[in-house]
């Protein structure tokens, strides 16, 4: 038996813009290809060609801190600009080609970007190295997205879920987990405060604006990259469309925690009986 404790943060950026063939590596097209054929109701939610926004919102430390002390730098994007790039959006205008290792977007203008799927694909073909060297114990980090594999020793691994209001090492749950993923999008990574609205990176692709029904959504599930895809459909939908959808798609061994708009914790009925919740999330903006 092998034990590692990994932890770590890999990030995967790969983008086209404007119209034309491209040539795309590995990194691009498994994962793009893997979201070409989920379902219809996962694309239309969760939809890769929100890289038309890129430049648009900005999400950096330095907007939070401009917001945080009243500068003029604290601005949001001209509405008109929004409703141009909106027309940019539609991952049925995608082309891939594995074969030729190619990808074209129909439309001038268009940029896709793999940030909501690129860490839990990094996590996957992590977890699958270590298996390959014998390793059984461990756990694989890459920002929100983790997978956890074996046993703590004796005792399992034993994983929180961040309170959306309060300080980053703060949980408000907490879960045993084990040869599975658990993965957490929030809206508290990436964002800032504007006149008491929160404004944060997880954009809803039909309107351009930073999605409202969840403040973050937390999914076990038994690979990273479906855990870290599905919890941006999950939180864009919140979790009365959320639970639906994972109906509808006959989601097996997907187990999800919502935090929703509301700061009411709902959860589907498989992780009830594993999850300690240690207190409410705490109230705030």
């Amino acid at each position: 038996m092998k034990t590692a404790l990994c932890l770590g943060v890999v990030m995967l950026a790969s983008c086209g813009q404007g119209s034309g063939n491209g040539n795309a590596s590995p990194a691009l097209l498994d994962p793009g290809a893997a979201t070409a054929q989920a379902p219809a109701t996962f694309r239309v939610t969760f939809d890769i060609t929100v890289g038309a926004f890129k430049g648009l919102w900005k999400f950096d430390e330095d907007m939070d801190e401009a917001c945080a002390q009243g500068l003029p730098a604290c601005k949001l994007p001209d509405p008109a600009d929004v409703k141009k790039r909106l027309a940019l959006i539609g991952w049925r205008d995608i082309v891939m080609d594995p074969a030729k290792k190619t990808v074209f977007l129909r439309r001038k203008g268009m940029s896709i970007t793999l940030g909501g799927i690129a860490k839990g694909y990094a996590v996957d073909k992590c977890v699958a190295l270590l298996k390959t060297r014998g390793f059984t114990d461990f756990m694989v980090q890459a920002g929100g997205d983790m997978y956890v594999a074996g046993s703590k020793g004796d005792a399992p691994w034993v994983v929180g879920i961040r309170d959306p209001r309060d300080q980053r090492d703060q949980m408000f749950a907490l879960a045993p987990v084990k040869d599975h993923s658990f993965s957490t999008s929030g809206d508290y990574e990436r964002g800032f405060v504007k006149d008491g609205v929160r404004y944060h990176h997880i954009l809803d692709p039909h309107s351009g604006q930073p999605a409202r029904a969840s403040r973050s959504v937390t999914i076990r599930a038994k690979d990273a990259f479906t855990a870290d895809a599905w919890s941006k459909v999950m939180f864009i939908d919140g979790p009365t469309l959320g639970k639906k959808l994972i109906a509808e798609n006959r989601l097996d061994d997907f187990e999800v925690v919502w935090v929703d708009d509301n700061n009411d914790v709902t959860m589907t009925p498989g992780i009830q009986k594993d999850l300690k919740v240690l207190h409410p999330p705490k109230p705030g903006i």
